[in-house]
């Protein structure tokens, strides 16, 4: 009998299958509720589906949510709500974040859109060029593509 036969008789005896005995068969380990996604569990990523699970949420000036946001508000929220804490306007965070390259942009990183050197809005990476974001009076949370080349990319620590 092979190993990879005796991991069904295993998990009969014992109930279920030992992680070791698993991996000693070269499969995979699955545990319920967890991403196979190990970055799933960083504050930046649960701070991504956060801002996503907004999604349709309001505009509003100063608002920090729960239900309205503006767009430094749904920032500080989703990543409040992530155990990371950020000051509340958009050129705050900027200055908390470690500033990183474009080449080295994740998701869960912060997008700051910039005119010279004033931080005028924010949103969160979510990969492929596009960010979650609040933008402006009238609209809604939404995943939108970044629209400039006037970006700056900070990560929160």
């Amino acid at each position: 009998m092979t190993a990879l036969n005796r991991v069904p008789s295993l998990m009969v005896r014992a109930g279920t299958a030992s992680a070791f005995a698993i991996a000693a068969v070269g499969g995979s380990v699955v545990v319920p509720g967890l991403s196979p996604d190990a970055a799933a569990a960083t504050p930046a990523a649960k701070a991504l589906q956060i801002a996503a699970s907004k999604k349709g949420a309001p505009y509003k000036y100063g608002a920090t949510g729960p239900k309205r946001f503006d767009c430094s508000g749904l920032t500080l929220y989703s990543f409040k709500k992530a155990g990371k804490s950020l000051p509340r306007t958009a050129a705050q965070q900027y200055n908390k974040t470690k500033h990183i390259k474009a080449s080295s942009r994740k998701a869960g990183d912060l997008v700051f859109f910039h005119s010279g050197s004033n931080v005028y809005h924010v949103g969160i990476y979510a990969g492929k060029g596009k960010i979650w974001h609040s933008p402006k009076t009238g609209d809604v949370v939404k995943l939108q593509k970044i629209w400039t080349k006037s970006v700056w990319y900070g990560r929160v620590r």
